[in-house]
């Protein structure tokens, strides 16, 4: 029944189309390198009908659906970004419009819309060259707390789940990848049944709608045997959840996946930044990060997401905001921007940091929105991504100075409140000749600095970041 409702090939010719499919339309983990990430709640950034009204209840539906998401294509093109993120798209048990609770992996959300939907989005993300990664599920099934799993499919039988108990202690692996996560049914990834048709499901889907990605939810609840094969059957980067701050831990799963979320930096950064800490941490973060992962340019690099209370909710004051968001922008990785923070957003816990982007109107005028746009489009103009390391040029508990090729970047906690910073930096790039003249390209005409006897001196006032950029003749 499973493998009707999905079209499922039948043969090894469609097999090898769908496998076809998958290759014309993905894009490898060296190609990401040149997308910033949009990270959308499907239920929480667009209506259809472009109502602007709040949601009454945040726990439940408030009317975000894939046309939404269409309909402010503009929006998201103009603030900089060229890739989104959006929420898992099967049926769901009902009130879980975050799509992290799956009732029927062949349907669709119908609160999110109709396939043909879900298909003219990506068609038109494609047109404005922007590209989508799917948020998929292989970890567990919807219907907490109930052992009647009829209801669930294709996984409809109890010997498809491990025994029921639950995580309480992440140190301990075993409980991690047998037990359950907030009691949601946890699937047997032994099970060959149960292999099989998530192989199939994640082939099939990002072959059907043309996704360009995925992000892999809840990655080390599943044993690391079962990601290789998930990984070749969906074809496409794959970037995936270990939400923890071991380094070597989270190091551990790019062995068998492309990527993962960069959390060992997130609480670093929320550190730095949110909490002033001392910045050498995030150089003692990057130190591990060269010991442990196989490739760190690949990975997601965030200071917000659906799962953690925004950055303003615990510290109110933009100029250290901007200075961590320039530091995920600059930074070697993926980035990914988690909608609303362009507008300033601040909610607390889920669902609180879950609000809707409507009420906004989808306005320009943030100061933040400013900000991001100013950094995303020096970011393209340069091509980042191509510009080399990360080179460390001067480091203090307060002050940062790091280049990527010729692109000089100064971040600092000091915050709005805090004294003018003054740093001479004498460790230089080789392409910083005397005489050369460097511009901020938020001042570009009003903030320049020349290279002078093998220095450059610097300065950052009331916290500012500041990104400098040679000026060409």
């Amino acid at each position: 029944k499973f493998a009707v409702r999905m079209a499922a090939p039948s043969s090894l010719k469609g097999l090898l189309f769908l496998s076809l499919l998958a290759f014309c339309f993905g894009k490898t983990a060296n190609e990401w390198k040149s997308r910033v990430v949009y990270q959308i709640i499907t239920d929480r950034f667009g209506r259809d009908d472009g109502s602007a009204s709040g949601c009454g209840d945040m726990w439940h539906y408030c009317g975000g659906t894939w046309r939404g998401i269409m309909n402010h294509l503009d929006y998201i093109s103009a603030l900089g970004v060229n890739a989104i993120w959006i929420s898992p798209i099967p049926l769901n048990i009902e009130g879980a419009y975050h799509g992290y609770a799956a009732k029927d992996l062949a349907q669709l959300n119908p609160h999110f819309g109709s396939s043909d939907d879900l298909k003219n989005l990506i068609n038109a993300c494609h047109k404005k060259d922007i590209w989508v990664m799917a948020d998929v599920v292989a970890n567990h099934m919807g219907n907490p707390g109930n052992e009647d799993f009829s209801q669930l499919h294709p996984f409809n039988n109890e010997t498809y789940y491990h025994r029921r108990c639950q995580i309480n202690n992440y140190q301990n692996q075993t409980e991690v990848e047998f037990c359950r996560l907030a009691d949601l049914p946890d699937l047997d990834q032994d099970n060959t049944y149960v292999r099989s048709q998530l192989y199939q499901w994640v082939r099939s889907t990002v072959a059907t709608y043309g996704f360009d990605g995925i992000r892999i939810d809840t990655i080390p609840e599943v044993n690391k045997a079962f990601w290789p094969g998930f990984a070749q059957a969906a074809g496409v980067f794959q970037l995936g959840e270990v939400f923890d701050g071991r380094v070597d831990y989270v190091a551990g799963y790019q062995a068998v996946i492309d990527a993962t979320l960069s959390y060992p930096m997130y609480f670093t950064l929320r550190d730095v930044f949110q909490r002033q800490a001392s910045v050498r941490r995030i150089a003692d973060t990057l130190s591990a990060y060269d010991r442990y992962f196989k490739d760190q340019t690949v990975l997601g690099t965030f200071l917000d997401n659906h799962d953690n209370p925004r950055f303003l909710q615990g510290q109110s004051d933009y100029t250290l905001y901007q200075n961590g968001l320039a530091y995920v922008l600059m930074t070697e990785g993926v980035p990914l921007l988690y909608y609303g923070t362009e507008q300033g957003f601040s909610g607390g816990a889920d669902p609180g940091c879950r609000e809707p982007l409507w009420p906004t109107r989808y306005a320009q005028s943030n100061p933040l929105f400013k900000f991001l746009q100013t950094v995303l489009q020096f970011r393209t103009s340069v091509a980042l991504w191509n510009q080399g390391p990360q080179v460390e040029r001067y480091i203090d508990d307060n002050f940062l100075a790091f280049t990527r090729g010729d692109v000089l970047t100064l971040v600092t906690n000091v915050g709005s409140n805090g004294p003018t910073v003054q740093r001479t930096l004498t460790y230089l790039p080789a392409s910083y000749k005397d005489g050369t003249k460097l511009c901020n390209i938020f001042w570009p005409n009003d903030d320049c600095i020349t290279v002078t006897g093998g220095k450059l001196d610097v300065a950052l006032l009331r916290g500012e970041t500041k990104i400098f950029y040679p000026k060409r003749a």
